[in-house]
């Protein structure tokens, strides 16, 4: 074998480190080297014709024609490998995120939670607040998935507990699974906490808020104090500017008005109080008397 190389000017003689055999394919001008076993034996025919650009096989360019009977299977081989490997790297579904509706949407940080509400108009709008390893949030999530298809006027809002932590804190949500019920001008109509044993809690106020109204104002959304818990958080960024407070309008100061000084004497005196001659043993009769004795 080493013969054969030699002639081919595959390994130079001065070279004596080993150089393993290398499949080639012509394409063109260029070529493509893979590795593959070494064969048992290496004969003159396997090698059609040999043109080398240079004497010496280090690094340089070679151009190579070879019997590729073989390279069928090669390719079948490494286009199994491909998807074997592209099967086992695909990403698992989680369970939130199972049986999701297209009126459920996942919020993905303060500001997208504040701008949804105050865009949803008069729509009910529900928030719920979940952990991925709280069991009873998964447990109750394929109920919520129903109730949100049966009722595709609803917008749910899904806030990760663990990715949204710090925003969490600063609405004052501590037990899982939580819910908000958000309704035009009314603002915040309902937050309760309920599992699925309690799921009677969440289809009460599902129809108790759900029937068509009108609103008379603006669409609220989150509370004043809320807004201003997520401006000062440091690890969110939200900025809200507080709205100005609306003054009272001034009472107008009266002035007393002044009475001329010609008409002092014709304004009508108090008359005066009876003078009394009784004597002091005489007043205390009297009042006995009036006191009933």
């Amino acid at each position: 074998m080493a013969d054969v190389l030699r002639k081919t000017n595959l390994v130079s003689s001065s070279s004596s480190s080993y150089i393993g055999y290398r499949k080639v394919q012509k394409y063109s001008s260029s070529v493509v080297a893979k590795s593959c076993r070494l064969p048992s034996k290496v004969t003159p025919q396997a090698l059609k014709s040999t043109t080398l650009h240079n004497s010496d096989f280090l690094g340089k360019s070679v151009l190579l024609q070879e019997n590729l009977g073989k390279s069928k299977r090669w390719n079948y081989l490494k286009f199994s490998i491909k998807a074997q490997a592209g099967l086992r790297l695909k990403k698992s579904q989680t369970w939130w995120e199972k049986g999701l509706q297209p009126n459920m949407k996942e919020v993905t940080s303060a500001q997208d939670l504040v701008d949804t509400l105050l865009n949803a108009g008069d729509k009910l709008v529900i928030v719920d607040f979940f952990s991925p390893g709280c069991g009873g949030c998964k447990a109750l999530h394929p109920k919520i998935c129903q109730l949100a298809e049966m009722n595709p006027d609803v917008l749910f809002l899904n806030v990760n507990y663990e990715e949204h932590k710090s925003m969490c804190h600063s609405l004052n949500v501590h037990v899982l699974p939580f819910f908000r019920f958000y309704r035009g001008a009314q603002g915040r109509v309902c937050s309760f906490s309920c599992t699925n044993a309690t799921i009677k809690k969440f289809k009460d106020a599902l129809a108790k808020h759900t029937p068509d109204r009108c609103s008379l104002g603006p669409t609220k959304g989150l509370e004043e104090k809320e807004l201003m818990a997520l401006a000062a958080n440091r690890d969110l960024k939200f900025t809200y500017t507080p709205k100005p407070v609306e003054s009272a309008p001034a009472e107008e100061e009266t002035v007393p008005a002044i009475v001329p000084s010609h008409s002092i004497s014709t304004l009508p005196l108090p008359l005066p109080l009876p003078m009394t001659s009784l004597e002091p043993q005489d007043l205390e009769e009297k009042n006995l008397v009036t006191s009933g004795r």
